[in-house]
C-alpha cells in the first residue's frame, strides 16, 4: 500500500469512529442491482428515482433549438437592451459552438439576428405616450340671483 492509500484509509477509519457516516440515508438498505452486468445501473436508477435533470442528457443542439423556441419569453423578462444584446449574442455563440463541435450534424439549431430581435424588444417595451390632456371646459356661466335690472 502507498503512503496516498494509507493516509486515506486511515481518514476512513477515524471518520468511521467519529460517527461521520451514521444515519446516512438509505443505510442499511440493500441496493437495487440489475440480475445483470450493467455499467449504467446507477444512472438508470437515479433517473427512476427522479434524481437527475433529464436535460441534462441531451444533446447541445436539442437544448439550443429547445432555447430558441422559447426565446420570446426570455426576452420579454430581460429588462435592457444591453441585457437582451448580451443574451442573443451569447445565444449565437453557443449555436456556432455547437456547429464548430458538430460540424456534420443534420439537425442545426438556428441562429438569431440581433438587430432584428433587438429592435422587437424596443417596440415591445417603449414607454407608451401619455395621452393628451383633454381641453378644459370653460367655467359655467354663473346665474343671477336678481332676475331684474343689471
Amino acid at each position: 500500500m502507498t503512503e496516498e492509500q494509507k493516509r486515506i484509509e486511515g481518514a476512513l477509519e477515524a471518520a468511521i469512529a467519529r460517527g461521520d457516516f451514521d444515519d446516512l440515508p438509505g443505510a442499511g438498505e440493500p441496493l437495487a442491482l440489475p440480475s445483470t452486468h450493467d455499467p449504467d445501473w446507477w444512472i438508470k436508477q437515479r433517473l427512476a428515482e427522479d434524481d437527475v435533470d433529464r436535460d441534462a442528457l441531451l444533446p447541445v443542439v436539442v437544448l439550443l433549438r429547445r432555447e430558441h423556441e422559447g426565446m420570446d419569453d426570455t426576452l420579454a423578462a430581460l429588462q435592457t437592451e444591453a441585457q437582451v444584446r448580451e443574451y442573443l449574442e451569447d445565444f449565437n455563440a453557443r449555436v456556432r459552438a455547437d456547429r464548430a463541435a458538430n460540424p456534420l450534424a443534420r439537425m442545426l439549431a438556428p441562429e438569431v439576428e440581433v438587430e432584428e430581435r433587438v429592435a422587437a424588444w424596443l417596440e415591445a417595451h417603449q414607454e407608451p405616450e401619455p395621452p393628451a390632456p383633454e381641453p378644459a371646459d370653460p367655467a359655467p356661466r354663473r346665474r343671477r340671483w336678481w332676475p331684474f335690472g343689471s
